[in-house]
């Protein structure tokens, strides 16, 4: 393998899915910002529609995770005649798990009333899940779709298409949400719709773009239809289920910890969340290297060249530790900056630059097992990463973070950054039990050769 030209394609993936990413983010503070302007009830509903709403979209975004690798691994096989297969069986596996999104959004209505909440808050809250619903049924596609080129090792389609998505979102929150061009007003509501629009117009844009497209003639999707093939199915179910409850942990732990901060006083409430949010843009770079390298072992291991697989993740490491130590460095040196582009209380912009001090130990542990977890999703080794982000996070993480936020069991009750000891706990603790688990699985594939 050739560090410069395995460098250079590793980037080239990189950088559109970094894009991608963050168009995505952006589409998010649209809503948040135009929602907000027209009153608390309308931020909340939003705030809290697209709470609900996320979780339960990680089993169709999971299971259509899955089809990367194994798109990588026919391309490096070089069976194009197989991939439209794949991806028809991979998308009558997310339609399975759309039907129960949308059944777990039945309840909504249930969840909230076990809100305390006004009535006024709790019925804006079930339009913006009853508009953005509609949306669904658009996302499968997008998810199919995105992953088919991704896996492939084209990821230029995504970060095009992701800033379609965000030109298209700011006019129609506009119109929406504040009732232009004739339309009604529908306040934190329309977000909801405005992002079922959204979601409608990638998908069809990734559908053109794939039966169009001449890099796809010789693997165009629908050139032919294929019926279920429920082993098929099953074996996607098998790689992505595992892929989406760990998502699903960690999403929930960073939740959970929201919930056990909020008696701590909005100080402490605050602080969390400027340091959250920096941390999560931050956490964008070691998310997309991760699904670059997914596809890079992918394609290695199915062109059987299997040294190539674990070179390409040493050099993803090498490039993601990098930026998460100059990163880290940004966050420790300049916390108190950061935090008063957020807010100019000096109390929370004391507290926010603490948490990115503990943060700059926090990004070089996730960006380690985010690149490991990437790596093992190409080798399509799932079940077992799922366990070990289980027990790491949950068990593990919370545990210690609760202990030195809310006890005096080892040191006075440190409040949030006590829950910031136990993410950088639970992390490092994943990152070296991925790590094993990587070199234990490519031990295992060199032993076949």
């Amino acid at each position: 393998m050739k560090i410069q030209s395995e460098l250079n394609r590793l980037l080239k993936l990189t950088g559109p899915i970094l894009i991608a990413q963050l168009t995505h983010m952006m589409m998010g503070v649209v809503d948040t910002l135009m929602a907000g302007r027209v009153g608390a009830t309308d931020l909340a509903a939003v705030a809290v529609g697209s709470a609900i709403w996320t979780p339960l979209t990680l089993l169709v975004f999971g299971l259509g995770l899955a089809l990367a690798p194994v798109i990588s691994h026919a391309h490096g096989e070089n069976d194009l005649a197989a991939m439209p297969r794949y991806l028809q069986q991979s998308l009558y596996t997310c339609i399975v798990a759309a039907f129960l999104t949308g059944g777990l959004l039945y309840f909504a209505p249930q969840f909230l009333e076990l809100m305390t909440i006004t009535p006024e808050f709790r019925a804006m809250t079930l339009k913006y899940l009853n508009f953005i619903f509609w949306g669904l049924p658009a996302f499968v596609l997008y998810v199919v779709l995105r992953n088919y080129c991704e896996g492939v090792s084209h990821t230029m389609p995504s970060l095009v298409i992701g800033v379609i998505g965000l030109l298209v979102n700011i006019p129609v929150n506009y119109i929406f949400i504040y009732g232009k061009l004739g339309m009604p007003a529908l306040g934190g509501a329309g977000a909801g719709l405005a992002s079922a629009i959204v979601l409608w117009a990638m998908a069809i844009s990734f559908l053109i773009y794939v039966m169009t497209a001449i890099r796809y003639r010789e693997m165009r999707p629908f050139r032919r239809f294929y019926r279920p093939d429920w082993d098929e199915v099953m074996y996607f179910l098998r790689i992505g289920t595992p892929i989406s409850m760990s998502l699903f942990f960690e999403t929930s732990l960073f939740a959970a910890v929201a919930i056990l901060i909020a008696p701590l006083g909005e100080i402490m409430v605050s602080g969390h969340q400027i340091a959250l949010s920096i941390t999560s843009i931050v956490y964008m770079f070691p998310l997309s290297l991760s699904m670059a390298i997914t596809l890079r072992v992918g394609f290695a291991l199915g062109a059987k060249q299997y040294q190539d697989a674990i070179g390409a993740y040493k050099l993803a490491l090498v490039v993601g530790l990098s930026f998460a130590t100059v990163n880290g460095l940004g966050m420790w040196l300049g916390g108190s900056f950061l935090a008063r582009l957020y807010t100019s209380n000096q109390e929370v912009i004391v507290l926010a630059a603490q948490l990115l001090g503990l943060a700059a130990i926090f990004t070089v542990s996730d960006t380690f097992q985010a690149l490991s977890m990437g790596a093992l999703r190409g080798y399509k080794d799932t079940r077992m990463p799922m366990i070990i982000t289980l027990v790491a996070y949950w068990p593990l993480g919370l545990t210690i973070g609760a202990i030195f936020a809310l006890t005096d069991w080892i040191v006075p009750a440190m409040g949030a950054a006590g829950f910031w000891i136990g993410f950088i706990s639970g992390l490092s603790v994943a990152a070296v039990l991925l790590t094993l688990r990587l070199l234990r699985v490519h031990k295992a594939y060199i032993s076949t050769v």
